[in-house]
């Protein structure tokens, strides 16, 4: 009986296998005939009244969640990306790890097809990660050479139960949102961005491109003076706590400064402790390449919260004209009912403020602007006022307390016999931290080094005397020029 019962078992396990292998046949032929027979169109349909049938019966909602959004990345799921990154369990056996070379660390993310389940206030959610090799709609991205199409089209589905919909997107959605943007905090690789002139044809001439700012710079190795350190860093630290004020009161949420002196004091090395600080991206924007206002407002608008936007030398960068001549040049423009090229492609003072403190500023969040300038007398009032430049810092030559941290920090040394003579000197002689700088890197010993340093300030106080003497001159000269041209105008 038991020799039966296995024969039995086997006749009907070998049918059992005949039957599925004829159905999987019919299937595949199936396939092949509506493939090669049947409209896309039909086929289509099918499916989507297939697949409505089918969810009839089931409980779960899926959100799909695509990488792009038009043009622009989709910020769910980037922050999904890195959200899921954090959690990943032995339950995923595909990931994929990258690293780009400006990049300090290694990425891991869920890899096509996988899937992981979490579990937030109770709620299961499951993530899965699909891709298109073959998308129904070319999606368009920009590269080197303009505009390409993408292979796939990646997307993220969630699937949940239909009843927690608004717990789903008031809750699960935010909270991984406001994670992300804390996770890329922490592992953040500041970069500066700077405007690239596109060669060839291009829908937009310029764009932003980036590299990594490096710069060793912090509050605590910048030689200027004490007390203006710790007022810039409160005033940072105040700044990022006001952001209900900033919304309560109706203004954008940015700070301007003017940083303004005279070269090699310092200014370029407290943006970027500045930007060590905040850990903010920088864009350092030359108005000299900008052809027009339309085109500084795109690149304006391109600027990402949380950064800092630099312009060095605004004194020099670019012709900002004054308001007043600007409306006059332009009713002189609407009744001749012309207007030249030039005056087109020009970049107005008009324009840039508007995109200071106009409606275009609120375009954005938690964003600092950084003038800089050798010459603060030489600027438009209209460009510093407060509410556009709110905190004037000058960036003043060397003093005895920047001094000592440039030989702390060059010569590893707070003490000296020099000490007492060269602060004295700086006192009466203007020296830039960056000749002060200069001069202590040329040799590692203190002795030789502020030797040195002495010395230089010999030659520096000559120069200057010198210069005086030269100036004393040329005005002598030019007084009796003057003096000879009105002798010369009364005798005609």
């Amino acid at each position: 009986m038991s020799s039966s019962s296995t024969m039995s078992q086997f006749v009907t396990a070998k049918t059992l296998i005949s039957t599925v292998g004829s159905i999987a046949a019919a299937a595949m032929v199936a396939h092949s005939v509506s493939r090669n027979y049947v409209p896309q169109e039909f086929r289509d349909y099918v499916y989507l009244r297939f697949r409505k049938f089918i969810n009839k019966f089931s409980t779960q909602l899926t959100m799909v969640i695509y990488e792009f959004e038009g043009f622009s990345d989709n910020e769910i799921y980037n922050a999904t990306q890195l959200y899921l990154a954090d959690r990943i369990s032995s339950n995923i056996h595909r990931l994929k790890v990258t690293k780009t070379p400006n990049e300090q660390h290694i990425n891991v993310a869920m890899e096509i097809n996988e899937e992981y389940t979490d579990i937030f206030n109770g709620v299961k959610f499951t993530w899965s990660l699909v891709s298109k090799k073959n998308p129904t709609r070319e999606h368009y991205t920009q590269d080197d050479n303009g505009s390409s199409t993408r292979s796939d089209l990646r997307s993220l589905e969630l699937m949940f139960h239909w009843k927690h919909k608004d717990k789903a997107l008031n809750e699960y959605l935010p909270f991984i949102i406001n994670y992300a943007k804390a996770k890329k905090q922490t592992v953040k690789t500041i970069n500066i961005f700077t405007v690239e002139k596109k060669t060839g044809f291009s829908r937009y001439p310029t764009t932003w491109t980036s590299v990594n700012l490096d710069h060793p710079a912090t509050f605590e190795t910048v030689a200027m003076d004490a007390g203006v350190k710790e007022k810039v860093t409160k005033d940072l630290d105040r700044f990022l706590e006001r952001r209900e004020y900033y919304r309560r009161v109706g203004k954008a949420w940015k700070r301007g400064y003017l940083l303004y002196g005279p070269p090699g004091t310092g200014k370029s090395s407290l943006i970027a402790a500045m930007a060590n600080y905040l850990n903010f991206d920088v864009y350092d924007l030359e108005l000299t390449d900008i052809k027009s206002n339309s085109e500084l407002r795109r690149l304006l608008v391109a600027t990402a919260n949380r950064s800092i936007l630099v312009v060095e030398d605004i004194d020099c960068s670019v012709d900002l004209h004054d308001r007043v001549q600007v409306e006059a040049a332009k009713v002189e423009a609407r009744k001749s009912q012309r207007r030249s090229y030039e005056e087109e492609s020009k970049v107005t003072l008009s324009g840039f403020l508007n995109f200071i403190d106009g409606l275009w500023s609120s375009c954005g969040d938690e964003r600092i602007i950084i003038f800089t300038t050798n010459r603060k007398d030489k600027l438009d009032p209209a460009l510093i006022r407060p509410g556009r430049m709110d905190v004037h810092i000058h960036m003043s030559y060397c003093t005895p307390s920047a001094f000592q941290l440039l030989a702390s920090n060059y010569l590893s040394v707070t003490e000296h016999n020099h000490f007492e003579e060269i602060e004295n000197l700086i006192r009466h002689v203007d020296v830039t931290p960056a000749e002060v700088a200069e001069q202590l890197l040329k040799d590692d010993d203190p002795d030789t080094a502020l030797g040195g340093l002495i010395e230089f300030f010999d030659v520096k106080k000559k120069e200057i005397e010198e210069a005086k003497e030269r100036l004393k001159e040329e005005e002598l000269v030019a007084k009796e020029n003057e003096k000879k041209q009105q002798e010369d105008e009364m005798n005609n």
